[in-house]
């Protein structure tokens, strides 16, 4: 026998979900510049019609959104599959085709002409720029590998001509234009001995003795760790900065009680991978004068809890955090 089958409710229409508003936004720019992204910049993108002779990118792209990751495992004769061990990120390879179209010979001739002297890679890598209509830049470094040999046919005519440019990116990840940058200032500076103060009662500035630290927070807005730069400006006595995890970059004060880096010197400790220097602005190593076995710590992305110890010298002193946020994608 059937069963009635009960109507559902009758929703209000004011209570019914309405589907989301599409936000307006316009199209991605894409600029070229060769010569370590020094030379005279290309636009890709910027041809609106046939009046103007002009490079534009052809839809096809690829190998721009996530890197492609290496594997590396173990294998075990007692186990099935593998055991996983750690992973990289390799080399980005992209394909960007291009068309080219000018109102004459010559036209064409020089737009070819100006992509060949901006790709050769002997000249440098080219610096591919992504400004999203928010009016964000970000930028990968990429060397220009073939595509560009040309083939009469279907691919050129008179006045024009197809190209699928191929690159390799050594860094496969996308930056913004200009680093982040955050500074601490510590300390007063005050002497113990003032003409203008009695000696007694004695004061003594926390920033002098130290204090318990300083806990900060680091936003690192990109998609995979950052690697800084820290600017320690003197008078410094010594200084400890640490992660979250515990990492800790340190230099113990000089046995003669004298500041480890004077007032105005600046020590800069590079991070980043393949550099990883500790360098004043005069040259002077002082990787010798960190504490025992120093662990260069990454800010990963998100939040990032820090703490800074510096112990200052008769003098306002200042570290300044850089680093370059690191994205899988232009976007």
């Amino acid at each position: 026998m059937p069963l009635p089958a009960k109507a559902a409710p009758r929703v209000p229409e004011s209570l019914r979900d309405l589907p989301p508003v599409p936000q307006e936004w316009g199209r991605t720019s894409v600029v070229l510049a060769g010569s370590n992204g020094e030379g005279d910049a290309i636009p890709l993108t910027s041809v609106s019609n046939t009046v103007w002779p002009g490079i534009l990118i052809q839809p096809g792209a690829t190998g721009l959104d996530m890197p492609l990751y290496q594997l590396f495992s173990d294998e075990s004769p007692n186990l099935d599959g593998s055991i996983f061990r750690s992973t990289r990120a390799s080399a980005r390879e992209i394909m960007i085709p291009v068309f080219l179209y000018g109102v004459d010979r010559p036209t064409v001739n020089s737009l070819k002409r100006k992509l060949f002297q901006a790709l050769n890679p002997r000249n440098g890598y080219c610096a591919i720029r992504f400004t999203e209509w928010s009016g964000e830049t970000r930028q990968l470094a990429a060397y220009y590998k073939g595509g560009m040999e040309g083939a009469e046919g279907d691919t050129a005519g008179f006045t024009w001509a197809k190209y699928a440019l191929n690159f390799t990116a050594m860094d496969p990840y996308f930056y913004p234009l200009s680093p982040r940058s955050i500074k601490w200032s510590f300390g007063t500076g005050d002497p113990l001995l003032s003409d203008s103060k009695n000696l007694f009662p004695m004061e003594i500035s926390e920033g002098v003795l130290g204090g318990d630290g300083e806990p900060l927070i680091i936003e690192n807005p990109g998609d995979v760790e950052a690697w800084p730069v820290w600017d320690l400006r003197g008078p410094i006595r010594s200084f400890q900065l640490t992660s979250s995890s515990g990492a800790t970059i340190k230099a113990s004060p000089p046995g003669d009680s004298s500041d480890l880096i004077p007032a105005g010197r600046t020590l800069t400790i590079d991070t980043r991978p393949g550099r990883k220097t500790v360098r004043d602005d005069r040259g002077t190593n002082y990787w010798e004068r960190l504490d025992t076995n120093p662990e260069f710590w990454p800010v990963a992305p998100g939040s990032t809890d820090a703490l800074i110890t510096v112990v200052t010298g008769s003098g306002k002193s200042a570290i300044t955090l850089l680093f370059h946020p690191r994205y899988a994608s232009f976007i």
